[in-house]
């Protein structure tokens, strides 16, 4: 059982906090690239980790992510004037460059002390692939560029999309990492949904509704295996990534591309969940491209207001139709994988009660996690050791799904497919 001592813990990401100090030795995604498609266009708000940032992009193309607030009277920065190299408020003409640096105060402009002296909280913005990333630490500590597959691939193989969670993002990231619960929640779309059809692993997944996991760690958080009895004898394994700190990769699904998300929080109580597909061999198909916009997969259709809310949140009931339910049409009468998740996710409330849990076997795997990211909190915190994940090795893997002999240990046998060596993937 986790205490509510250690579910605090695990949940409080503010600046100070231990998981909030995890998070910021990391880089983790801020934006889409497209948020900000041009030179001088309009700043965009940012929440991370509890706090409240402006994003935009300059004259001569460099990203800056501030602090939100003039330092003047402390109105926000998203009303600026983009221009000139910097960003301009329009209460009383205060200027500020990409590194927080404040440019010009018009009403005192002999006074260049005061003006040097005055510096916002500023972050870099690093694009790698179709994300712009943030590191929120000490910038004398900061890691190599992020190396994830997703994002390194050419154009042409890979998608990101993001949407707005509202519940803590532990609660999401366990979603995430929970296999057993396909065969149940998921279990009448993987036929229809375009990004999943046509597996073996589907006839498996539903075949065998008493996995068994083996949970083993990996360089830079864990191997979740969940096993399953199939025909002959055999084992197969779906195998999920966790890299910390919110790193998840799933299994894939015949020639289907990959997929898996990071679940960034916005404050304690949101988180943004950040969907990807690739394919490692081969560019995307307009139609792969087209069903991951269209909220097919693990991603989810959002409001196009800026917002990256989904179209079904808990407002309109998540769009729950109670005779598609009965019909067979899906499990719990919510359409769409990453709806089905993120609808029994919130329904925990903003930050879950891990005290009240009552725990199986299936749960090793998000029980194994909680560990780990409460020993590696407590030992930066106390000690000052980095965490794993930092390190672009612990970045590029993929996760598998393969049928092995019953003898064979997976995380020996498919060391190198895990760790992205092997050209031609085993896929079911």
């Amino acid at each position: 059982m986790t205490s509510i001592e250690e579910n605090n813990l695990l949940t409080q990401t503010d600046k100070g906090t231990p998981m909030g100090e995890l998070f910021r030795q990391y880089w983790i995604p801020a934006m889409l690239a497209s948020e900000l498609p041009e030179n001088d266009c309009p700043p965009v708000r940012v929440k991370l980790l509890g706090e409240r940032l402006i994003a935009f992009r300059d004259t001569d193309g460099r990203y800056g992510l501030i602090d939100e607030f003039c330092p003047h009277r402390l109105a926000s920065l998203w009303f600026g004037r983009n221009e000139d190299c910097g960003l301009r408020c329009p209460y009383h003409g205060w200027k500020f460059d990409v590194e927080g640096n404040c440019l010009e105060i018009p009403s005192d402009p002999d006074k260049e002390d005061f003006r040097k002296s005055i510096k916002l909280t500023n972050y870099p913005l690093l694009k790698v692939g179709d994300v712009l990333w943030t590191h929120m630490g000490d910038p004398a500590d900061r890691p190599p560029e992020p190396a994830w597959e997703f994002c390194t691939v050419s154009p042409e193989q890979t998608i990101t999309t993001k949407r707005l969670q509202e519940c803590n993002w532990l609660q999401a990231l366990e979603g995430g990492i929970d296999s057993s619960h396909v065969s149940f929640l998921h279990s009448m779309e993987l036929e229809r949904d375009p990004l999943f059809q046509g597996a073996k692993a589907n006839k498996y997944n539903l075949g065998d509704l008493r996995p068994v996991f083996e949970v083993s760690p990996s360089a830079g958080g864990l191997y979740i295996g969940a096993r399953r009895k199939v025909e002959g004898d055999k084992n197969y394994w779906r195998v999920t990534q966790w890299v910390m700190p919110c790193f998840t990769m799933i299994p894939p699904r015949a020639d289907h591309p990959q997929h898996g998300h990071f679940w960034v929080p916005v404050d304690d109580e949101n988180c943004m969940t950040w969907s990807y597909d690739f394919h490692p061999d081969r560019p995307l198909t307009d139609t792969e491209r087209q069903a991951c916009i269209d909220g097919k997969g693990v991603h989810v259709a959002v409001i196009p207001d800026g917002s990256f809310r989904p179209v079904a949140n808990k407002d309109n009931d998540y769009l729950m139709d109670r005779e598609a339910q009965k019909r067979g049409d899906t499990y719990s009468g919510i359409a769409g994988f990453g709806m089905q998740d993120g609808s029994l996710q919130e329904s925990m409330g903003p930050i879950v009660d891990r005290s009240r849990e009552k725990l199986v076997p299936t749960d090793k795997g998000i029980v194994m996690t909680r560990m780990r990211l409460l020993k590696a909190a407590k030992e930066l915190s106390e000690k000052g050791t980095p965490p794993p994940g930092r390190d672009p090795d612990h970045q590029k893997v993929r996760s598998i799904s393969v049928i092995l002999d019953p003898e064979l240990d997976y995380a020996k046998a498919c060391q190198d497919d895990m760790a992205g060596k092997v050209k031609e993937r085993t896929t079911v």
